[in-house]
């Protein structure tokens, strides 16, 4: 297994060699919304609502209704995990990735043969095709429009094959052959291609794929400025793992899958087609989104019609609770090493580290770790503050702090907001800005003076960095180092 590439199960094999990181169970379980249910408890983390708790990654081997396939879940829902996952000091995974992009490595198509995802091929024209029983697709809660992809990466490119991109989107599979996919307007390289399909009124080849190495889950979710058009996260994924991403060419569509995937649904997106994502429920409901909330059901998700899905012998779906801390972990870090780009270049060496916290699922809020050097250098925080919030409009609150705080304990930094802090000096508030539509409050009726349409928001500086002038009425209580203090423990 060590010699294989890295996939989903060259990483859990891993991840048993690790206390208290990998769980499995034999115990059925019913995917319409009690594996959720279940994990929830033992370890979502995230902006889930109480009680949960960051646990080990679970795998169920008896899943309801799918015989032979199994479901992971959590195995990213632990930033330390991560750190192991990715055989990285967890604190400075943002740093890692940054450096990640800088460095990529270009995929490697193999054949089909070499492809363990072209295994068992299911096609779209067999007799009693039906996606729904092929996927186990989880509900997340019972209100959810129906099953839902959670950790599907789908991968597409331009119509002349110049360029090409992943992303992740959530997906709802409404019948036989046909996946509801929300794409959030602006944001994504597939939505422009799409376009493009669009404007020649053709379907767009894309490959939907499931159960992965965790790494190709987190560097999926770069976002421009850092990955810019035309910039395939998948290079990025290749730096992190010193080894390309092994693609191979689809069996029913003119696209690459990733060769290693559990599962690869090929299809088409279509053109100039929507539909509403709750159709079979009505609901009103989607299934909850990292905030912590049941997103609403759009009425006018893209269609995409399968053609075919292939897997591997005992396949293994992989699944993720929308709030959960797996969504951190993908959209947090990715963030953290996009910011960390950028302050690097403007202020270099005033930024330590950035941390995305669980509170704000990843994207919504930034811890940043601020160095001055010189009087001179007072105001420079804030100057970071506004880098970070004018290229990701996804982000509303930056809580700055000096070098002394630990930025991956909450409580530390609550402790800056209470004594290196002043709320009529050290907040920053700036209304009427863009931000990520599923924040519920950002509503024009929350807030009609700033909010015209739901996506604004105010965004939010507070600065717990004390005056360099007065950095001597904010030393802490200086304890003695006792380098061999673990011995006391044994």
């Amino acid at each position: 297994m060590s010699n294989q590439p890295y996939d989903l199960r060259k990483v859990i094999e891993e991840l048993k060699e690790l206390p208290g990181q990998y769980h499995e169970t034999d115990v059925e379980i019913d995917p319409e919304a009690d594996l959720s249910g279940v994990y929830r408890y033992i370890g979502a983390g995230g902006t889930v609502k109480r009680p949960t708790q960051e646990g080990p990654a679970m795998t169920f081997n008896n899943v309801k209704g799918f015989p032979g396939t199994r479901v992971n879940i959590g195995t990213m829902a632990s930033r330390r995990r991560v750190g192991e996952i990715l055989h990285h000091d967890y604190k400075t995974l943002g740093r890692y990735l940054k450096d990640a992009v800088e460095n990529p490595v270009m995929p490697e198509k193999v054949t089909k043969a070499e492809a363990p995802a072209q295994e068992v091929i299911h096609l779209a024209t067999d007799e009693g095709f039906d996606i729904r029983k092929i996927i186990p697709a989880p509900k997340n809660t019972p209100e959810d429009a129906g099953p839902y992809i959670t950790l599907g990466v789908v991968l597409g490119s331009d119509p002349e094959k110049t360029m090409s991109d992943v992303t992740i989107h959530r997906m709802v599979l409404e019948d036989e052959n046909t996946i509801g996919m929300y794409i959030m307007p602006g944001g994504r390289h597939i939505g422009h291609f799409h376009k493009q399909y669009e404007a020649l009124n053709k379907p767009m080849p894309i490959t939907i794929n499931i159960g992965l190495d965790p790494a190709i889950a987190i560097g999926t979710t770069f976002e421009p400025p850092t990955t810019p058009l035309g910039y395939n996260e998948l290079w990025a994924v290749g730096a992190l793992r010193n080894e390309p991403v092994q693609i191979v060419d689809g069996v029913a569509v003119d696209e690459v899958g990733i060769a290693r995937a559990e599962f690869i649904i090929e299809a088409e997106l279509m053109p100039h087609q929507t539909m509403q994502e709750d159709i079979n429920t009505n609901t009103g409901k989607a299934m909850p989104e990292f905030p912590g909330y049941t997103g609403d059901a759009n009425p006018a998700v893209n269609v995409v019609k399968v053609k075919a899905v292939t897997h591997r012998k005992n396949p293994i779906m992989q699944t993720t609770i929308g709030p959960s801390e797996e969504h951190v972990s993908m959209a947090g870090i990715p963030t953290e090493a996009s910011i960390l780009s950028l302050v690097d270049k403007a202020i270099p060496g005033n930024v330590l580290n950035v941390y995305n916290p669980p509170a704000g699922g990843g994207k919504l809020m930034s811890i940043m770790q601020i160095k001055k050097n010189a009087p001179s250098d007072e105001g420079i925080q804030r100057q970071a503050a506004i880098l970070a919030l004018s290229a990701f409009k996804e982000l509303k609150t930056v809580i700055l702090v000096d070098e002394d705080v630990d930025i991956f304990d909450m409580n530390d930094v609550m402790w800056t907001l209470n004594t290196r802090f002043q709320g009529t000096k050290d907040i920053m508030v700036l209304p009427g800005m863009r931000n990520h539509p599923l924040d519920p409050s950002e509503l024009p009726e929350y807030d009609p003076a700033n909010i015209r349409f739901r996506g604004m928001s105010s965004k939010t500086i507070l600065d717990g960095t004390y005056p360099y002038d007065m950095k001597e009425h904010f030393v802490r209580a200086q304890f003695k180092e006792v380098p061999d203090w673990e011995k006391y423990l044994k």
